[in-house]
């Protein structure tokens, strides 16, 4: 079955990765990237230290600039993450059989509700998994016995998740990126244990 793991190179989407294979699905990793800024750099390089089939899969900006444009209107990045979310696992559904990703049950962003992974399914004849029933302590736990890990406060170089691109362009745009995203760490897997 074709399957794609929307990939940032982080513990989340590489465990969905693991777990789809181990499976026996024909698992391809794909991290998005508008154009604004090459932000797949570090998700090429955990998807290679994993040996997995990688794809940069390029969108059209619109879709971004529609999820700035809304990030800027509410001053806060939630309802800008899934509108682009929504829109690339749309896009995917076109391709693949099966679509996952790494989002887990704490998670608020992005995530698609009961209703709308229903809807995918049905209106696009396909599958889709992510990491809903299982918490951030059972994530890290796993994730720290299978991946080497780097971790370090997330900004633009160590990412390749949505969220890289949007502050590019939020900068660009004039606004502060500080007042919008919260400082946190990011785990980006560097390879197997």
């Amino acid at each position: 079955m074709k399957t794609a793991v929307l990939y940032s190179g982080g513990k989340d989407s590489s465990l969905m990765a693991v777990i789809l294979d181990k499976l026996g699905y024909d698992v391809e990793l794909i991290t998005i990237n508008f154009g604004v800024f090459n932000s797949s750099k570090p998700a090429i390089e955990s998807a290679n230290s994993l040996g997995f089939k990688h794809r940069v899969l390029k969108l059209d900006t619109s879709i971004l600039n529609t999820a700035v444009d809304m990030i800027i209107e509410d001053q806060f990045p939630n309802n800008g993450i899934n509108h682009i979310h929504h829109e690339v696992i749309e896009y995917l559904a076109d391709e693949f059989d099966l679509i996952a990703d790494g989002t887990r049950r704490e998670d608020r962003i992005p995530k698609l509700t009961q209703n709308e992974i229903q809807s995918l399914e049905d209106r696009k004849n396909v599958q889709y998994v992510n990491l809903t029933g299982i918490g951030y302590k059972t994530i890290n736990d796993t994730s720290d016995r299978l991946f080497n890990l780097q971790k370090a406060e997330s900004d633009i170089h160590n990412s390749s998740d949505y969220e890289m691109e949007i502050r590019v362009l939020l900068e660009e745009k004039g606004q502060n990126i500080n007042e919008i995203f919260p400082q946190h760490i990011q785990s980006r897997v560097i390879g197997w244990k």
